[in-house]
C-alpha cells in the first residue's frame, strides 16, 4: 500500500481550504492577540509562531489567509491604529507616540503613517484633536461603520454627531 505522502487521494487535494480546526482557529486569534498587544518589547513572528505550535512558515500562511494579512503587516496596523488613538485622545508628542507603540525610529513612524493613513501623524493630530477635545474620545466620523451597529448607534444618530462637530454653536 503507498504511503499517503506518496500517492496523492482524493482526500489530500480536495480538501477546502477554508476550513479551518476550532483548535487552531483559537491558537491563531491566540497569536493576533499576541501581536496586536504586546506591552513591551514587540514579540517576532518566530515567537509569536512558536507560542501557536507552528512552524514560521505555516503560522504567516495560515495567518494570512485566515485575516487577509500577513502577521508583520497585522502587526503594522495595529500600531498605526494604536498611534491614531494616542494622536487624538492624549497630550503625547509624535515622538513620545512613536515610542509607545513600538517603533525605535521616529523617520520610519512618520513615513509609514503617512504612507498608511495618507497624511502625516502631526497633521491627523491636528485634523482630528479638535473633534475630540471635549469628550476626549475618538470622534465619530472615525469609527468603522461596523462599530457602530454594534454598539447600536444608528446612521441618523451617526450622521447628527458628525455634523455637531463639524458646525459650531451659532446664537
Amino acid at each position: 500500500m503507498a504511503s499517503p505522502h506518496t500517492t496523492p487521494g482524493p482526500n489530500r487535494y480536495n480538501r477546502c481550504p477554508t476550513m479551518i480546526r476550532p483548535e487552531l482557529l483559537s491558537r491563531l486569534c491566540h497569536a493576533r492577540d499576541l501581536l496586536r498587544d504586546w506591552e513591551e518589547e514587540p514579540l517576532s513572528v518566530s515567537a509569536v509562531s512558536r507560542a501557536s505550535g507552528l512552524t514560521r512558515f505555516h503560522f504567516i500562511r495560515v495567518f494570512k489567509a485566515l485575516f487577509g494579512e500577513t502577521p508583520h503587516q497585522y502587526r503594522l496596523r495595529a500600531q498605526i491604529e494604536k498611534a491614531k488613538h494616542l494622536l487624538i485622545l492624549t497630550d503625547f508628542s509624535v515622538t513620545d507616540i512613536c515610542m509607545a507603540v513600538g517603533f525605535s525610529s521616529l523617520g520610519s513612524f512618520s513615513t509609514l503613517f503617512r504612507r498608511r493613513v495618507g497624511v502625516s501623524p502631526s497633521e491627523f493630530q491636528r485634523r482630528h484633536r479638535h473633534e475630540s477635545a471635549r469628550q476626549r474620545q475618538l470622534p465619530a466620523s472615525l469609527i468603522p461603520g461596523c462599530l457602530s451597529l454594534m454598539a447600536g448607534i444608528s446612521d441618523k444618530e451617526q450622521f447628527s454627531r458628525r455634523h455637531a462637530l463639524e458646525e459650531p454653536d451659532t446664537v
